[in-house]
């Protein structure tokens, strides 16, 4: 018997949300990619497009343009809609917009009778996946943003680069904010399993040029160093959203850091940020408490704090 189709509906068929369903086709993450946009002739165009690419790859997925009232048969949506920031913002700053992007999104998609997990890259995304956890009523593990997924793996490719290595023999993580006040929790970062600070420490001479601080402030920009010079970002989190959607689909069990609704986690309260979680088949089946230094807590703490007063500047009323 055949088993169940494996649905995806991505809401925003603009760059990012055409980059992670490229990358899904490419893949054969799922069986049926529904792509959804408020101007139907997009989705529509976004879906032949997209189409025509499977006779090009080993397996089939159908692409197919639809609405938000047409979600109830979805496993996860992918909400991808938002308020791009112009140059000199930064995301905090389109945070008005994007509450009202994602109301207008959310409450039909809830009312289609759709019951599975949402997966979110909206930006300002801690703060729009707070959201849409409230608006949606669902239990907080089916509610995941892309959070600092997109920063860890800019912060492995650079350290890759010095160490002359695949970025995937390094594990480390970009925490809380996908914003200005994300840090990278350094006494957790490892080369090949060894700590990076040892590394350092026994061998001072050779990487003397390395400046820890320089990679952290490189990560946090890297993303606005690709939107300044093209006007956006798109290949990366797409890719980051496939990653996601693909735990969650084949109940991998992938430990990601995404943005995750914090109950008691850190002691935090009434905030969500990136933290890293096993992603599984029901979405987020535990969220990875780390035991940060006392730097690294001021940190965590400090970009909870920012992220929970954008959440209460936003009425949902």
């Amino acid at each position: 018997m055949k088993s169940k189709s494996r649905k995806v509906a991505i809401v925003g068929s603009g760059n990012v949300g055409s980059s992670c369903a490229y990358s899904m086709v490419n893949q054969a993450i799922c069986d049926e990619i529904m792509m959804v946009d408020r101007t139907y002739d997009r989705a529509m165009a976004q879906a032949l497009d997209l189409s025509h690419c499977v006779d090009f790859m080993g397996t089939r997925t159908k692409v197919y343009a639809g609405t938000a009232s047409d979600c109830a048969g979805m496993d996860i949506v992918i909400l991808t809609a938002g308020a791009n920031p112009k140059p000199g913002q930064t995301r905090l700053d389109v945070l008005d917009d994007a509450a009202t992007i994602t109301r207008s999104i959310v409450t039909p998609i809830v009312e289609s009778g759709f019951d599975g997990i949402f997966v979110i890259a909206a930006n300002p995304v801690d703060i729009v996946t707070y959201l849409v956890w409230q608006i949606s009523g669902f239990p907080r593990h089916r509610v995941i943003g892309t959070g600092t997924s997109i920063d860890s793996a800019r912060l492995k490719t650079l350290l890759s680069e010095v160490f002359s290595i695949d970025p995937r023999s390094v594990n480390g993580y970009a925490l809380g904010e996908h914003g200005e006040s994300q840090f990278v929790a350094w006494s957790h970062v490892t080369i090949g399993g060894k700590p990076i600070l040892h590394i350092l420490e026994q061998h001072r001479e050779r990487f003397k040029h390395l400046d820890l601080s320089d990679i952290a402030r490189k990560t946090k920009d890297a993303g606005w160093e690709i939107f300044t010079r093209k006007g956006s970002t798109h290949f990366g989190i797409g890719s980051a959203l496939a990653y996601i959607a693909r735990s969650i689909l084949n109940d991998e069990h992938k430990i990601i850091a995404v943005s995750a609704i914090l109950d008691g986690e850190y002691g935090q309260n009434g905030t969500c940020t990136g933290v890293p979680a096993i992603i599984a088949g029901d979405g987020i089946q535990e969220l990875l408490e780390l035991n940060l230094n006392e730097e690294e807590s001021a940190k965590f703490t400090n970009s909870c704090d920012i992220i929970r007063r954008g959440i209460e500047s936003v009425s949902l009323n």
